[in-house]
Order: structure tokens, then C-alpha cells, then sequence
């Protein structure tokens, strides 16, 4: 077959949905086959995996046509954008976080594209002035700032961008002083952080990829590297690698006294090593802590040689850990033992210890001293999610974000001495938080095993049965599913909308011992937890199955589309966003090969067999009757390669004859961002257009309207 006229050769099939009749364009097919220990699958769509190509191009836009046809009919579609429009506009404000003798924060007036940061000069209760502003990097806003780090003593800031969505990232540095630019680029960077030691920093890089490979190619052979401020690029320092292993990641960190340099290892999403170096001595080896991965050791602060260490290590919900790394061998020793709830996160501020710990997925305060001992609590206002903690040894104030499904994160002020606290920033948006109500009730699974849902509703929706619901899962990657405000959401639950999150396994709502309970063989277990809840939701009278939809993204996303694959019964409305739906050949892109700790490979014959069990690709039927699909992703989406959905889409169509909408939206120079508070990679501009179309598809599918 000649690859430039077959692939471009369209055909229109013509389909009645909902009143409304539009076209998909038939995709042409390869005969491309692989052979997985005897058994064979076909690929025919294996040429969309080249989302550079013009052929691919081609099909993106005749894709959107189809889409942008059906929504554009929508009736309502331009008020649901207006109202989100609405709501999303209020003033948004971080978190202060302190550097060197100054702080700062971020800043968003409404609807600005990206958020602002601003420097506090000298307290936290100074003046904002704008030291860095992503929106004017870009006219169309795909510029944003994803990592910023002070130098130790407050000189500099450097930061890092990413363009369009990508993963790829570009490093910068700023003087604080007087915010002039230093003329320090440094390219290639990905999944880094910046740690500061005098006036250069760690930050971790890939050799520049080939050009047609960019945003697909495999990621290997991460290394470490030593940036000294006004140097070029080629002279950086090149302080760790591993040539034997090319599917290892590495991340540098700082002590806050920056006598130790830590190195964390990783193979995949779960499980480090930990290697030191005495920054104090001169061309001092590399010390192993932790040789293996089979468990996760963070590292939060020191005394000295002595370090602190959270780690799951025979405790998967967590402890703290002291080890003194002039004896690593024998020193171990238990600081905060493991509790009944999670321990989520561990922040040193003043002379204490503040830990976020995880009750059925709500989050508590508690301090300790350095030595273990109980301290007291920090009292939240409601039930909701910490997030945005910040404290310095420095002095004694703590910062945090405290947020619910319903209402925006307000910022508090906590005096780690005096235990007084204070509202520092609480935002206002045009929407009643009070007419609505959060439930946390309890599902049992198809084995017998209970696992807790949030539902979400306005206070006098009457049970009977019809009301139109939402189920947003995840369950993977030792990820909690909690009390977060997404404001294109509040759109949905206004109109009579119920919200339903639940806690199912493979995520970290109840430690390491409940994500590995939805991990490889056992991933079965989350599908059948998500159908439990739909299967809940319509015995407890909340809905039926034709007022259920079923959305998640990325990992969330195969959920949404395996489920609905699996019981297309139970949803009237599927809506997988940038999900992972190739599982056979997901780990042949980017980052992809690290998620085999969560899926397992199809290199493996019992792992294959397994994927290819709920694979959505690979499990679309005839004659099937499936629910509307609004198949999300980006075309630079660098993560979860657009491949993913392009391949599921153009299979769908193809096979699918039923009533329901196949569609697919195709964000052009977007990637894989997902709204948070803070924003995205994803302008607010096109966050509004994006929500706009998937909450239009998804309450139109539902036979809703909009006030």
C-alpha cells in the first residue's frame, strides 16, 4: 500500500445521533500484525502513532470537523461556556513560600492565562510585585513556568518552561534583586527539579532527541548535571549516570544546609534508590542508603549527617525514618512510626515536623517535634485537602491551601510557636458553595472488599432514580482521589448534576498495600470497583443507567474507557481524556516504559495476556451497543502519546453502529495538563473552550439543560 495516497483516503460514513446526522472519516488500515507468543494481533492503524506526519495532520483536522460539527449543534453550548466563563473569573492567590529573606507567591486575576509570580519583599505580608509573568512569554499563552527554586541565599531564582504542553522544559535564571534576566539557558530537560548549591544548581537532563522523535521517542538514559550560573550550557558538570541501565530516572535534591547532595533513583512511578555525597568534602565518593526499588524513601531534612527519611519500607502507610550516613548499615531508626492513616507528605518549619497525614482520603495536620514527640494539631476550618504547605527552618510561619469538591482553595497562616491561626487569602466566586453538599458513603466490591466514595450534589436533589451523575475515577500510580475544586465542574452540579469520586484501589487513599492491590494482575480490581460504584449509584436511587457517564484522565482515562468497554450497560456517557488505551505498546513511547510497575508489559506472556484482557484498543466488539464517547487529548501531548487515542477513536468508528456519538477532540499545540488551582501548561483560554465541549457533550448525552 503507497503510505501518502492510502492514508489520506477518506471516505464519509453517515450516521443519525441525537437529531443529528454527521460524518466520521473511514481511516485507511495497514496490514501491520505482531505476533505475541502465538498470538497475533493487527494494527492497522499503526501509522497515527507518527502524529508529526502530514497524513496524520490531515486526519486530526478532519476528526475536529466532525466534532466541532456535532458540538457546534448543541443548543446550549454557548451558555455553558458563558457560565464557566463566569465562574472561573475571581481573583486566585497561592500559598506564600519563603526564599532567602523574601517570599513568594503566585497570583491569577481571573482569567489570566497563566498564574503570576509575585515577590513578598522581606515578609509574607509585603506588597506583591510581579517578579515573573508567563503570559507575556507567549501571545496565545502555551508558555508556562513549571518549576521555580531560590538559591539559598535569595540571590537568584532560576525557573523552568514548558511550550505547548510538552513534558520537555528549558531552565532560565532571574536575579531577585532587581529581576534582571541571567543569560543562562539550559535545554532538554525533563522530569527535574532544581536544587541549588551556591551559586549553580542540579537539575536533571536527556541528550537532545532526534528531531522527528521529540514528542514520541523513548526516554533513556537519564542523567545529572551541574549548572554554574553565567556558564554555557556545554560546560555543565555531568555528576551522575548509569550507562548499564537506560530506563532509570535520577532527581537531585539539597540538604537546606546544603552539605548533602541526594540522588533518587527511580524505574518507575513507585520505588526509589538513594545515593549521598558529602558536598563538605572534596571529590567525596557516592554513599548507597538504599540499593534496591522495591519501596519509596523520601528524604525531608537533616541534622548534621544525620538524615530524615519517609519511606514505606515494611510500613505502606508510612513512617519516619533518622539514618546517619556515616554508619548507613546500622543506623536506622524508627522517628514517627507508622500510623492507622497515611502519612501523605512531611515538612520541616521552625523546630518542628508538620505532617499531612490521610484519613479515608481527608487530610489532617499533626506536628511533631524532631525527636518523634507528639506537638499538637493544626485545626481545620472543614473537611476538604491540604495542599500548598509550606514552612522554612527559618522562621515560624506555616502556609497552607485548604480546598473542597464545591469551593476554591482559601489560604491560611498558622503561627508554628503561638499554634494561632489566621485566614491570609479567601477567594470569592460568583456561585452559593452552601447550596451544595459532600457525602462520603462506603461501596462494597464484586470481592467483598469496601472502599469509600465522595458524592458531591446540590442540597435538595430528591433521590428518585433520574438524576443525571458523573462518576470521575482513577485508581493507579499510588494516586488518592480527594476533595479538589474543579470549577468546570460547579457548572454540571448547578444544573442538577451529581458528582461521584471514588477511592478505588491502585491509588494511595489507603497506602502502598491498597495501590498494589490495583496493580499487573490485579488491575482487574479497579474496573470491577468502578463498576461496583455505577452499580451503587443505581440500587441507592441516585441515577440509572441512562443518566451515568463515566470521565477520567490519563491513567483515569483507560478507567473510563475499560469500564464502559466492559459494562457499556451501566453509562450513557464515556469521556477518556488523554488515556492510556494502548496497553500492549504504551511503554514503546516517552516516559511510557516506567508504568509497567502498574501495568505490567506485554514483553512478558502472563503480563500480555493479562492487558490484553481489558486493553481497550483491543476490546472493542460488534454489535455492541455503547455508550456516547468524547475521546480528549492533545496533540502534544508528550506523556501519554495522542497515538493512544487516535488508534481507539478510528476503531471505534469503524466498528461501532449504534446511536451513540464515537467522537474524538484533537487540542491542537496542547499536551497533557490537567486544570489545577494553579493552572497548567494549558492557557485558561483553552482550558474554558475545552471544558466548555466536554461538559456541553456530556449534560446534552444526559438530556440535560442549563439554567
Amino acid at each position: 500500500m503507497n503510505k501518502r495516497s492510502a492514508l489520506l483516503a477518506f471516505s464519509l460514513l453517515a450516521f443519525e445521533c441525537s437529531g443529528q446526522t454527521f460524518v466520521y472519516p473511514t481511516t485507511a488500515k495497514t496490514n501491520q500484525t505482531d505476533n505475541y507468543f502465538g498470538t497475533t494481533i493487527t494494527d492497522p492503524y499503526r501509522w497515527l502513532e507518527d502524529d508529526r506526519s502530514p497524513e496524520t495532520a490531515t486526519w486530526v483536522t478532519e476528526e475536529n470537523k466532525v466534532t466541532e460539527d456535532y458540538l457546534s449543534k448543541i443548543p446550549f453550548r454557548a451558555k455553558v461556556k458563558s457560565r464557566l466563563t463566569q465562574i472561573w473569573n475571581f481573583p486566585k492567590v497561592s500559598s506564600p513560600f519563603k526564599g532567602g529573606p523574601n517570599y513568594f507567591m503566585y497570583t491569577n486575576n481571573g482569567l489570566q492565562n497563566q498564574f503570576v509570580l509575585n515577590i513578598l519583599r522581606g515578609s509574607a505580608n509585603s506588597k506583591p510585585e510581579v517578579f515573573l509573568d508567563p503570559n507575556t512569554l507567549s501571545a496565545d499563552g502555551t508558555v508556562n513556568v513549571s518549576t521555580v527554586s531560590v538559591s539559598h541565599d535569595g540571590k537568584f531564582l532560576a525557573y523552568s518552561i514548558s511550550r505547548a504542553g510538552s513534558d520537555w522544559q528549558e531552565i532560565y535564571v532571574k536575579k531577585t534583586l532587581d529581576g534582571v534576566q541571567v543569560n543562562d539557558k539550559i535545554e532538554w530537560v525533563k522530569f527535574s527539579g532544581i536544587a541549588w548549591k551556591g551559586n549553580g544548581f542540579y537539575y536533571s537532563r536527556y541528550d537532545a532527541p532526534d528531531s522527528s522523535n521529540v514528542l514520541k521517542g523513548k526516554n533513556d538514559f537519564h542523567k545529572i548535571y551541574y549548572h554554574l550560573i553565567g556558564n554555557p550550557q556545554k560546560y555543565d558538570v555531568l555528576v551522575y549516570e548509569d550507562k548499564l541501565h537506560p530506563q532509570r530516572n535520577f532527581s537531585a535534591g539539597i540538604t537546606d544546609d546544603q552539605r548533602f547532595l541526594i540522588i533518587s533513583g527511580s524505574e518507575g512511578t513507585s520505588g526509589n534508590n538513594l545515593v549521598v555525597r558529602d558536598l563538605k568534602k572534596e571529590n567525596a565518593p557516592f554513599i548507597t542508603l538504599v540499593e534496591g526499588f522495591n519501596d519509596d524513601y523520601n528524604v525531608i531534612d537533616n541534622d548534621s549527617t544525620s538524615l530524615l527519611i519517609q519511606t514505606n519500607v515494611d510500613a505502606p502507610k508510612y513512617k519516619l525514618m533518622r539514618i546517619d550516613v556515616k554508619d548507613p548499615k546500622k543506623s536506622w531508626k524508627t522517628v514517627i512510626p507508622e500510623k492507622p492513616d497515611v502519612l501523605v507528605d512531611v515538612t520541616a518549619g521552625s523546630d518542628l515536623l508538620i505532617c499531612k497525614y490521610m484519613k479515608a482520603a481527608i487530610s489532617v495536620i499533626q506536628l511533631y517535634g524532631r525527636d518523634g514527640l507528639f506537638k499538637g494539631v493544626v485545626t481545620l476550618t472543614s473537611i476538604g485537602t491540604v495542599d500548598q504547605l509550606n514552612a522554612s527552618r527559618k522562621d515560624d510561619k506555616l502556609f497552607y491551601a485548604l480546598a473542597t469538591f464545591t469551593s476554591p482553595s482559601t489560604i491560611y497562616e498558622f503561627n508554628l510557636k503561638s499554634k494561632m491561626q489566621k485566614v491570609f487569602f479567601k477567594p470569592e466566586m460568583d456561585i452559593n458553595t452552601d447550596d451544595f453538599v459532600t457525602e462520603q458513603k462506603y461501596v462494597t466490591g464484586k470481592d467483598g472488599v469496601k472502599f469509600p466514595v465522595f458524592i458531591v450534589h446540590q442540597k435538595e436533589i430528591i433521590m428518585d432514580g433520574n438524576n443525571p451523575t458523573l462518576i470521575f475515577g482513577y485508581g493507579g500510580f499510588n494516586i488518592s482521589m480527594v476533595p479538589q475544586l474543579k470549577i468546570e465542574r460547579l457548572v454540571f452540579l448547578e444544573n442538577g448534576g451529581i458528582l461521584v469520586v471514588p477511592n478505588l484501589r491502585g491509588g494511595g487513599e489507603f497506602g502502598e498495600d491498597w495501590h498494589q492491590a490495583g496493580t499487573q494482575l490485579k488491575k482487574q480490581n479497579v474496573f470491577n470497583d468502578c463498576i461496583a460504584t455505577a452499580e451503587f449509584l443505581i440500587k441507592e436511587k441516585y441515577t440509572n443507567p441512562s443518566k451515568l457517564a463515566i470521565s477520567g484522565r490519563s491513567n483515569g482515562g483507560l478507567l473510563a474507557a475499560a469500564v464502559a468497554l466492559q459494562r457499556p450497560d451501566l453509562f450513557k456517557v464515556t469521556m477518556p481524556t488523554v488515556g492510556v488505551l494502548d496497553m500492549l505498546r504504551y511503554h514503546k513511547f516517552t516516559i511510557g516504559w516506567a508504568w509497567k510497575g502498574d501495568y505490567g508489559s506485554s514483553e512478558d506472556e502472563v503480563n500480555f495476556r493479562n492487558l490484553l484482557t481489558y486493553s481497550p484498543l483491543h476490546n472493542i466488539k460488534e454489535k455492541i451497543n455503547y455508550p456516547a464517547f468524547l475521546v480528549s487529548t492533545g496533540d502534544h501531548d508528550d506523556r501519554v502519546v495522542p497515538a493512544h487515542s487516535f488508534k481507539f477513536i478510528a476503531t471505534l468508528q469503524e466498528t461501532y453502529k449504534g446511536p451513540n456519538p464515537a467522537l474524538i477532540r484533537i487540542d491542537v499545540n496542547s499536551g497533557h495538563a490537567s486544570t489545577t488551582f494553579l493552572g497548567s501548561s494549558k492557557p485558561v483560554v483553552k482550558q474554558i473552550e475545552e471544558q466548555t465541549d466536554i461538559f456541553s457533550f456530556l449534560m446534552y448525552n444526559l438530556g440535560m439543560s442549563i439554567k
